[in-house]
C-alpha cells in the first residue's frame, strides 16, 4: 500500500502560505490595538479597553476593529488548516482510504465515497473533493481534534489536494476501488 505525501513543491507552498498568514495575523494584533487604543499587557487590557471605551468608539474605529478582530479570530484556524495540510497523508487499503495528520486518523470506507469532484476547474493548481455519504468524523477522539477537522473539510467532504505528490495515481486508485464498488452485478441469467 503506497502513501500519498505533499511534495517538495507542495510543502513549500504550504511554508509560504503559513507565513503569509502568520504576517497577516500579527499585523490584526497590531492594527486592533492601534484602532481601539488598547494595550495587550493583562494588567492594562480591561482599564484600556474601557477607558477607549468611555472616550467614545466612532464607526471609523468600529468598523476596522471588526474587521481586525475577525481576523485574529479566523486565522489560527487559518493556520491550522495549513498545517493539517502540511502533514496529511492518504493510504488507500483494501477496507477505504486511511487519512493521517497531526493526531487524526480516519479511515473512509469505500462504499462511503460518492464521488470525487474536482473543486476549481480554472486553477493552475487543480484541487479535487471527495464527497462522502456519512459522517465519519466521529473515528476522531479527540473533540478538539474533530471540531478543527470538520471546520477545515466539512463533514462530508475530504480534500485531495493540488500539492500531492503522485495525485493523479491516487485519484485514479480511488476512482477504481469506487467504480468496482458502483457496477452493476450480472445476474446469471444475464450472462
Amino acid at each position: 500500500m503506497k502513501t500519498y505525501r505533499l511534495s517538495a513543491t507542495g510543502r513549500r507552498t504550504t511554508i509560504l502560505l503559513l507565513l503569509a498568514a502568520f504576517a497577516i495575523w500579527a499585523f490584526a494584533l497590531w492594527s486592533f490595538s492601534s484602532t481601539l487604543n488598547i494595550s495587550y499587557n493583562p494588567l492594562e487590557f480591561w482599564s484600556s479597553l474601557m477607558t477607549s471605551v468611555d472616550e467614545g468608539l466612532a464607526i471609523s474605529r468600529i468598523v476596522p476593529a471588526l474587521l481586525m478582530l475577525v481576523l485574529i479570530v479566523a486565522t489560527p484556524l487559518l493556520v491550522w488548516n495549513l498545517l493539517e495540510e502540511w502533514a496529511a497523508s492518504y493510504t488507500p487499503t483494501p477496507d477505504g482510504l486511511r487519512f493521517l495528520s497531526l493526531g487524526i486518523e480516519v479511515l473512509y470506507p469505500w462504499q462511503s465515497i460518492r464521488d470525487v469532484r474536482r473543486v476549481d476547474d480554472d486553477s493552475d493548481d487543480p484541487m479535487d473533493e471527495l464527497l462522502l455519504a456519512d459522517d465519519q468524523t466521529h473515528q476522531i477522539a479527540n473533540p478538539v481534534l474533530r471540531f478543527l477537522h470538520a471546520q477545515a473539510y466539512g463533514r462530508t467532504r475530504l480534500p485531495i489536494y493540488a500539492g500531492l505528490q503522485d495525485r493523479h495515481e491516487l485519484l485514479a486508485a480511488i476512482r477504481q476501488h469506487t467504480e468496482l464498488l458502483n457496477e452493476p452485478v450480472q445476474s446469471e441469467e444475464d450472462a
